[in-house]
């Protein structure tokens, strides 16, 4: 009886919506990123960073536990949510050359080892915002994200609105992190963004 009454005291302390939609995950515990939604809203937060109300306590494959002042919530992945390793949700560059068009190429295994460096920073000072288009999420918004990351060498820039990646609509930040499984057999990865209001495809070949 006791613990029953602890338990709805915990879920009473979250909003009632809050959810886990995707888990960030890193060899690395403190570049792990939990994707969590409430009332219309969508945070990506690592381990000891505050969303709706709670502290994130820990990031683990299966679960995001957040802790309250009357508890600890564990928050299960939602059917069908992502699990990814460390590459954040997409970023963008101000610093990349002024040739999107031509296909680059990048040492797969050197991609991975600058993503578990760089992906605190990526995921820390990385802003998305969702572009709407009749209603319907159409894209993503980069409005803000850090220099000299291997994003931002893969062509993407500040400004950028994501709107494709391999044949595959971004329309939530859930289908943009559910990617990552998919480019680990990938030879190349393509991607569409609207810059300046004009289509642009960025190719990055991997090796």
């Amino acid at each position: 009886m006791l613990l029953g009454h602890v338990f709805a005291l915990v879920l009473a302390a979250a909003p009632p919506d809050l959810s886990a939609v995707g888990i960030v995950m890193s060899a690395r515990v403190e570049a792990r990123a939990a994707v969590l939604q409430s009332g219309g809203r969508t945070r990506v937060v690592g381990v000891g960073d505050t969303a709706f109300g709670g502290r994130v306590a820990a990031n683990e494959s299966d679960h995001v536990a957040v802790d309250y002042d009357s508890g600890r919530v564990r928050l299960r992945l939602a059917a069908g949510a992502a699990t990814a390793p460390a590459i954040a949700a997409t970023a963008s560059s101000p610093a990349a050359e002024d040739t999107p068009m031509a296909a680059r190429a990048m040492e797969r295994r050197e991609i991975e080892r600058r993503l578990g460096e760089e992906s605190g920073r990526i995921l820390a000072e990385t802003t998305l915002v969702p572009a709407m288009d009749a209603g319907r999420v159409a894209g993503f918004t980069i409005t803000r994200m850090p220099d000299s990351t291997v994003l931002t060498d893969a062509g993407l820039r500040a400004g950028d609105v994501l709107t494709e990646v391999n044949g595959v609509p971004i329309d939530s930040l859930a289908t943009l992190i559910g990617l990552w499984p998919r480019m680990q057999t990938e030879t190349a990865v393509r991607a569409v963004v609207l810059r300046n209001g004009q289509p642009v495809s960025l190719s990055v070949t991997l090796r």
